[in-house]
């Protein structure tokens, strides 16, 4: 009986992660947080991973001297700091990416973001629907020749 108890546990316990790991907290920069000059690149790090909708990015900051910035593309690749779209400060932020494809995010301080402290993450869609299914055979067989087939054989003449 104790080893049903456990078998239950177990299949208990596998469903829990199943259903955890649909969306996940992601620590922008590991370690090194939301910072200028972090070991691994942001971009580098985004393009190792896949990103998907509900997940959560976390960054972690100097709360004095830093914030981040939801920004466009174009204030991305001009590090325009004076048009966001939703300013994190307070030195801890969570941001859920709600849609799929890309987002810019880049510091609050202009000098930071001109040395290369920005991140575009590429959100991919979720499935919602199942893959097409194969073709089944026909449960039948085909219809029958409509020209008589002439057996030879020295049974039948």
């Amino acid at each position: 009986m104790a080893s049903q108890k456990s078998i239950w546990f177990l299949v208990a316990m596998f469903i829990s992660f199943l259903c955890s790991s649909y969306a996940v907290t992601l620590e922008v920069g590991d370690d090194d947080g939301w910072t200028l000059n972090p070991i691994e690149d942001y971009n580098a790090w985004s393009g190792r991973l896949r990103f998907l909708v509900n997940d959560t990015l976390y960054f972690k900051y100097e709360d004095v001297t830093d914030s981040v910035l939801v920004v466009d593309k174009d204030d991305y690749d001009n590090c325009n700091v004076d048009n966001a779209i939703e300013k994190l400060n307070g030195g801890e932020s969570y941001f859920k990416l709600e849609q799929p494809g890309p987002h810019y995010f880049i510091t609050g301080n202009k000098s930071n973001c001109d040395q290369g402290q920005k991140l575009i993450v590429s959100v991919l869609h979720i499935r919602t629907q199942s893959p097409p299914s194969i073709p089944r055979a026909p449960s039948t067989l085909p219809p029958a020749p409509s020209s008589p087939l002439t057996v030879v054989g020295w049974w039948r003449k």
